[in-house]
């Protein structure tokens, strides 16, 4: 079994960044993300509306990259866990978790009998199409799956102690959108209630020896974020980068200059940049 680098580098304290994919995919998203210095990428399939069959060709793209394919599924079922894991997920975000046994229950699903109750599927993508012994892609299996929960209502942060004491549960992923609703705070990540939030997650992660996540929407955000505790970043996601990168370029190149020396610039250059 591949090995899963950003379980174990989270497990030795380190600081880890990636993004996110709603939207954008293509053969070549997970060798860019690699080369523009990501350690993992969450794709979301809550909110995307990627299929099953787009998102195991994404998680065969991944192999041999240092690049960790982690997905969010459709909904908390036990149907979706376990096809993810099975095409090669190396670990899943569950979203809404809000109780320590709901946690435990999302755990048992990514274990093998008897530690759980994930079926058995082997030879097949989730191990690489290999024919190792059967004990071994189980310990393999169990030693890189990541669970993930998102902490993204009231309650789930009335709970975030009890929750983030489970085994086998690695990381809390903040939920900033959908908290400030809960919280009724709309959209106001710097409100009191968000901020005491906040800090309610990096403490339970810190006092239980897990990492918690966050997705940065700009770079003071992330900077903030990192310095306060927060170990895996994702750094904005597929929309917002692209927009962003875009909006800026334009406005850059729209008011870079009054167009003196005819503007022809170095067309071999641009031609061998790709532009």
């Amino acid at each position: 079994m591949r090995p899963n680098p950003v379980k174990e580098r989270l497990s030795a304290g380190e600081t880890l960044y990636g993004t996110m994919v709603f939207e954008l995919l293509g053969a070549g998203l997970p060798q860019i993300l690699e080369q523009a210095g990501a350690d993992f990428v969450f794709y979301d399939m809550e909110h995307s509306g990627f299929t099953l069959s787009e998102i195991k060709t994404q998680l065969a793209l991944c192999r041999g990259l240092d690049l960790v394919p982690l997905v969010r599924p459709p909904d908390t079922t036990y149907q979706y866990a376990a096809r993810l894991l099975d095409l090669g997920a190396m670990g899943l975000l569950f979203q809404m978790c809000e109780t320590a046994e709901q946690a435990e229950e999302l755990v048992r699903w990514t274990r093998y009998p008897p530690e759980g109750r994930r079926g058995a599927m082997f030879g097949g993508a989730h191990d690489d199409y290999g024919d190792d012994a059967v004990p071994d892609v189980i310990a393999g299996a169990h030693d890189r799956t990541m669970v993930c929960v998102l902490i993204e209502s009231e309650r789930g942060l009335a709970n975030v102690e009890e929750i983030m004491a489970v085994p086998g549960v690695d990381v809390a992923h903040l939920g900033h959108g959908d908290l400030s609703l809960s919280l009724e705070v709309p959209g106001q990540t710097g409100h009191p209630s968000m901020q005491a939030g906040i800090d309610a997650i990096l403490d339970a992660c810190e006092r239980h020896g897990k990492a918690a996540a966050c997705l940065a929407g700009d770079v003071a955000t992330g900077r903030d974020w990192v310095r306060r505790g927060f170990r895996m970043v994702s750094v904005s996601y597929d929309i917002g980068l692209f927009r962003s990168a875009l909006a800026a370029g334009i406005e850059q190149i729209r008011g870079g200059g009054d167009g003196a020396g005819g503007g022809g610039g170095d067309r071999a250059g641009d031609r061998a940049r790709g532009s």
